[in-house]
């Protein structure tokens, strides 16, 4: 990569290293970028191997400005989360772990055990180790707050049949689905039940003991022997959080263990004194970077975007430009504060939300928030201390479990990689792998699928399915030409647009591979030479029956050796990319055969469906139901009402 023609500026900012295909490879940030980019100019024998790489593989460097430090901090983490450049830390979480939400959003709140993508609307506690751990824990707590947890569907029927199901006979839930208690009664169950998630137990156990006390005093000892049950069931669900801490105690200890290629974190969550959750993350080491400025990157990671920071980090060591982290966690720490102060939810988990107009951001000042200042802190001695070593013992275990299955899979993966390259007789090993395949019956609900595996690796984030529209019939030729027609015509498009409006799929794999043989080769070599794209992509078929690999060159198929890594490489994508198409054409197929009846009334929309559905349940109910009882349900007007009572009856169209 050869120095910008235009001067470097010397104020703070973000900046970007591209490829010559406009991909972000590293993003960082500089309090002056003159000086931290001049680094990168230097002769490549006085980097570090993974730095020069990067160097080398950079077409372009681009800065954007920044008004301070923070905003620079901002603006790196927003570009990151954006961009994903494969030479910046990425947490890779091993697991999915499982969290307590509460559906805030909901006329009637109900707890649930979800993982993944985190909601608006929803409150969440967590993360916990185990899915049971939830599960138990909320079974003890039902007996004092008797909220539902059943599901919508559940209870809609329960609504429609006036009765309630076996959770409230056994006094697990209040029964707000057949009105057995109001919204302000339930909405006090709801607030404590939140309150004693958050560690606010001792408001909870002082009622429930004068409650008992009282009730036993007026000699109502049954309701006494009740009260003393949910007590019961109150402190034995309080025990199961580890109290870690006398005084109400809000902190994170993060704790690592790693070497220069990988790097093992894990976060104990306290909350009120007691442990309520703990996380681990995988972090590979693409730069090199000294403990604290990889501690500075993971907080970055964990911290900018979450919707739960805690007044105290407490960290083995001081992080790099530990002033500046603590300043931006105190902004979203005040975000956060601001939001729920306001009576809103505050903002999607992994947005960063620091704006003028955001909640709580209007009474922000420096050094002054609602929530109080966030500190990151390293402990010497006592409690805390002895937390972060058992912490650092979990990141240390788990560290060196990675470090196992990174010796055998990543040694696999390089001998894969190279082994194809040098039997396809390609110019560099495939680093990305598209795969294409067709999946229809008999020509009907004909499907494509694109699945991608980078570094020997599936990416489903850039999986892609295609509804084949353009062609009738069986014919797989026809149907692989429009997959990949639209697939490269949109790389083409993405290319003319501006580097910084282009999508991921801006892109050229470095293998195009098909489900099949020299057919399907030769309709992928057509499409790549009409578009121009012939001499950049190579293509290679491979074939189901005898594990044919079909390339350009060859007349005669190759056959990889039985137990190379090649082979392997290449049946996994093949298998990945049918199984993909497999499913896809599976849920066209369930969503045309389920079609229903009264998708072809006139005037009867997704909401008019809807409330006919929640009236009678299922269509065969309205098809027994009495006229002016399909007339008789609101929102439906009665002219429709008729018309799906004739859509129902066909034999009464034209009778009196």
């Amino acid at each position: 990569m050869r120095r910008p023609d235009v001067p470097i500026p010397t104020e703070p900012g973000a900046y970007l290293f591209r490829d010559a295909d406009g991909r972000v490879l590293y993003v960082g940030k500089a309090k002056n970028l003159r000086a931290r980019l001049s680094n990168y100019f230097a002769a490549p024998e006085r980097m570090h191997p993974r730095t020069a790489a990067m160097v080398e593989a950079s077409e372009q460097v681009e800065w954007v400005l920044a008004d301070g430090e923070v905003e620079a901090l901002m603006l790196e983490y927003s570009l990151i989360k954006q961009h994903r450049p494969r030479f910046n830390v990425r947490l890779r979480d091993d697991k999915s772990y499982p969290y307590l939400a509460i559906t805030l959003n909901q006329e009637w709140p109900r707890p649930m055990v979800v993982r993944g993508r985190k909601r608006r609307g929803v409150r969440y506690f967590g993360p916990y180790a185990h899915a049971y751990a939830i599960r138990e824990t909320l079974d003890l707590l039902l007996r004092t707050f008797p909220v539902r947890t059943c599901s919508d569907g559940k209870f809609r029927q329960h609504e429609r049949l006036g009765r309630p199901c076996l959770y409230f006979h056994i006094e697990r839930c209040c029964g707000p689905c057949v009105g057995k208690v109001d919204h302000d009664t339930y909405a006090k169950l709801t607030a404590d039940l939140i309150a004693f998630l958050e560690g606010d137990h001792k408001p909870v156990i002082d009622r429930l003991e004068a409650e008992m006390h009282a009730a036993s005093d007026e000699l109502e000892f049954e309701h006494a022997a009740r009260l003393r049950d949910q007590l019961h069931s109150v402190q034995r669900a309080s025990e199961r959080q580890q109290l870690v801490s006398d005084r109400r105690t809000d902190m994170d200890v993060v704790g690592t263990a790693g070497d220069e290629l990988e790097t093992a974190v894990h976060v104990f969550c306290i909350r009120g004194g007691r442990i309520t959750g703990q996380r681990g993350f995988l972090v590979d080491n693409v730069e090199e970077k000294d403990p604290p400025d990889l501690l500075r990157d993971v907080l970055l990671e964990l911290y900018a975007g979450s919707d739960d920071v805690p007044r105290r980090i407490e960290v083995p060591v001081v992080p790099a430009e530990a002033a500046v982290l603590a300043e931006l966690f105190t902004q979203r720490r005040a975000v956060l504060d601001g939001a729920r102060a306001s009576g809103s939810d505050g903002t999607r988990a992994g947005s960063l939300a620091l704006t003028t107009g955001d909640p709580g951001m209007a009474n922000y000042e420096p050094g002054r928030t609602r929530g109080g200042r966030v500190a990151i802190h390293v402990p010497q001695r006592g409690k805390v201390r002895t937390m972060l070593e058992t912490v650092t013992a979990n990141a240390e275990s788990a560290f060196r479990s990675a470090r196992l299955r990174r010796q055998a899979d990543h040694n696999a993966r390089a001998r894969a990689l190279n082994d194809l390259q040098e039997a396809l007789g390609l110019a560099e090993a495939p680093l990305r792998i598209e795969c294409f395949d067709i999946s229809q019956v008999q020509g009907s609900n004909p499907v494509a699928s694109m699945v991608v595996f980078e570094d020997g690796l599936a990416k489903k984030s850039d999986y892609r399915r295609f509804a084949i529209r353009g062609v009738e019939g069986q014919d797989d030729f026809a149907m692989m030409r429009e997959a990949l027609t639209r697939r490269f015509t949109n790389l083409l498009r993405e290319r003319a647009k501006p580097v910084e409006e282009r999508s991921r799929f801006q892109y050229p794999p470095g293998l195009l591979l098909v489900d099949g043989g020299r057919g399907q080769l030769n309709v992928a070599l057509e499409v790549l030479e009409a578009l121009g794209l012939d001499a950049e992509i190579p293509a290679a078929g491979l074939a189901k029956r005898f594990e044919e690999v079909y390339v350009p060159a060859d007349p005669d198929p190759l056959r990889l050796p039985r137990g190379s890594e090649a082979l392997y490489l290449l049946q996994r994508v093949r298998d990945e990319a049918h199984r993909f198409a497999v499913t896809y054409h599976r849920t066209r197929r369930d969503t045309a055969m389920t079609r229903s009846v009264l998708d072809d009334v006139a005037g009867l929309g997704p909401a008019r469906r809807r409330a006919l559905l929640v009236r009678f349940g299922s269509v065969d109910r309205m098809r027994t139901a009495e006229l002016a009882d399909i007339v008789g349900t609101p929102g439906v007007p009665e002219t429709v009402a008729r018309a799906v009572y004739e859509k129902l009856h066909p034999e009464t169209v034209g009778t009196p």
